[in-house]
């Protein structure tokens, strides 16, 4: 069923951001450059208004209609504490540029949306020392929308740790209910210090959003992953070849948890650290029940393992695609490709499903009327 709300869904992926927001809103128009997330598009939502290709190379008559919103999940490799650090100059995160080129295309043409979202990694709001992030702010004041930020972690939704920050602007007028006291201008400690950065014209457009509410969250892990005696372990040489790259402090809480006598699922990842001067390659594993946040096959801490320890036996293997998915709030029935390689990409790249939801009930469905339709002609 078509809901009453519309939107754009730019660097698409697979439609993560799609699935969250759910049947009130229907899709205009989706754009990814990449043919692996292009095609998971397509095989779960259908390909009628998706396009495949450079948003540089769209223009604002390639979209249809005013939609009430534009959803934009803009490469972060430049901008992430893991990539380049190269910030909204860099090759990809540039890219934001090209979505929002199309906006001062649809704003001139009296078609800007209502309401823009824009979701990168938290690193948005220190990278180039603010800069980045006041460039941000400044585009959209000067196109005339308010805004503020949220950072969350999908680990108060679903068991990965995985922060991310949610810009979100609108032109309307907004219900007090929606956002804190004035006495509290911002909520978290990184979108804090970005917002003290702005100079005085951008903190007077400033929108202290509420922060989500998030249900106790009640499953681990464990609870999202295949059954033991069904999936492929690894060989013992390459479990230990693993667990050797553990740093002293990880071996000791391998070794209590080893002690503790009973089965144990930790997750595990590998970090490239400076050690000495060294470049060294190091496992962290953890046991508390969250995993680490997905990444896409080609980053440094790409593949996580699950690790399961019971007394002095342990055993490894790579954490699979589906369990992946599910991780980030996928439901079993979301198609992935068929290759592990190009489902790890797609997954690894997206949004958590439960935080786009949560995002899209308590905060962007009360943003709108409930009798806004725009048209889609």
């Amino acid at each position: 069923m078509s809901g009453p709300f519309t939107y754009y869904e730019f660097f698409a992926g697979g439609g993560m951001a799609r699935a969250g927001l759910g049947e009130r809103w229907r899709c205009l128009f989706a754009n990814d450059f990449d043919p692996v997330k292009t095609a998971a598009y397509r095989a779960n939502w259908g390909g009628d208004h998706l396009a495949l290709g450079d948003v540089h190379a769209l223009s604002a008559a390639d979209l249809p209609g005013r939609a009430d919103l534009a959803w934009a999940s803009s490469p972060c490799q430049d901008l992430s504490l893991a990539g380049l650090r190269k910030g909204l100059a860099g090759t990809r995160s540039s890219a934001f540029w090209g979505f929002w080129r199309l906006m001062q295309g649809l704003n001139a043409e009296g078609r800007g949306p209502r309401i823009i979202v824009i979701e990168n990694v938290a690193g948005l709001a220190t990278s180039h020392g603010g800069r980045d992030f006041t460039a941000l702010c400044q585009a959209l004041a000067d196109a005339g929308y308010r805004f503020g930020a949220l950072e969350v972690d999908a680990a108060a939704f679903l068991p990965q740790s995985r922060p991310r920050l949610f810009v979100i602007a609108t032109r309307d007028a907004v219900s007090p209910d929606l956002l804190l006291p004035a006495v509290e201008a911002v909520h978290g400690k990184k979108v804090g210090e970005a917002y003290a950065r702005l100079p005085d014209p951008l903190q007077a457009r400033w929108l202290p959003w509420r922060p989500l509410r998030a249900d106790r969250r009640n499953t681990t892990v464990a609870d999202l992953l295949e059954d033991p005696a069904a999936v492929r372990w690894h060989a013992p040489m390459l479990t230990e070849r693993l667990l050797s790259q553990l740093s002293p402090l990880q071996r000791h809480r391998l070794a209590l948890e080893r002690a503790a006598g009973v089965p144990r699922i930790g997750m595990a990842f590998r970090r490239t650290r400076i050690e000495q001067g060294a470049r060294v390659q190091r496992a962290e594993v953890r046991f508390d029940g969250i995993a680490g946040c997905l990444r896409t096959p080609g980053g440094g801490s790409s593949r996580q393992f699950v690790v399961e320890v019971c007394g002095a036996g342990t055993r490894s293997r790579p954490l699979s695609a589906r369990e992946g998915a599910r991780l980030m709030g996928l439901a079993d029935s979301y198609r992935l490709p068929a290759a592990e390689t190009a489902a790890l990409k797609v997954i690894g790249d997206g949004v958590a499903v439960p935080v786009v939801r949560a995002l899209a009930e308590q905060l962007l469905d009360r943003l709108l009327p409930a009798s806004s339709l725009a048209a889609a002609e």
